[in-house]
């Protein structure tokens, strides 16, 4: 059975709480549930348009929109917990998008701490500049 994004982010507890009522093996890691949300990807199998955004960001800018460089909230909390201003957000321009589209890249604090979704913040995966 697959739950909306909105149950399965409920936190470690409630879904233990949950997966007991409804019977079966429940497992809760330290990080949460939504850690298993981020994994990593090559920076060469991004899309040319991410490289164009990590490109601006290294340079400090300008950037296509203007909410690009603010802060990042992760609501969502499929990214680790940091302190607000941790992490920033900036636009990857997807073609044929009137608007600015689903992708995004996401800075943390940390040196080459970026991390890419496509699918606005559902998942994000750590780019790994080694391979």
């Amino acid at each position: 059975m697959r739950f909306p994004p909105r149950i399965t982010r409920i936190g470690t507890a409630a879904a233990l709480l949950s997966g007991l009522l409804v019977g079966g093996t429940v497992t809760a890691g330290a990080s949460g549930a939504s850690a298993a949300a981020v994994g990593s990807v090559c920076y060469g199998a991004l899309p040319s348009q991410a490289h164009d955004t990590l490109d601006l960001i290294e340079q400090g800018g300008p950037y296509p929109y203007t909410q690009d460089g603010s802060v990042f909230q992760n609501r969502e909390g499929v990214l680790p917990s940091r302190t607000s201003g941790y992490y920033h957000e900036y636009t990857v321009i997807t073609p044929g998008s009137s608007t600015r589209g689903a992708r995004r890249i996401v800075t943390g604090a940390q040196t080459r701490e970026d991390y890419y979704t496509s699918d606005h913040y559902v998942s994000f995966r750590l780019v790994n500049y080694s391979c």
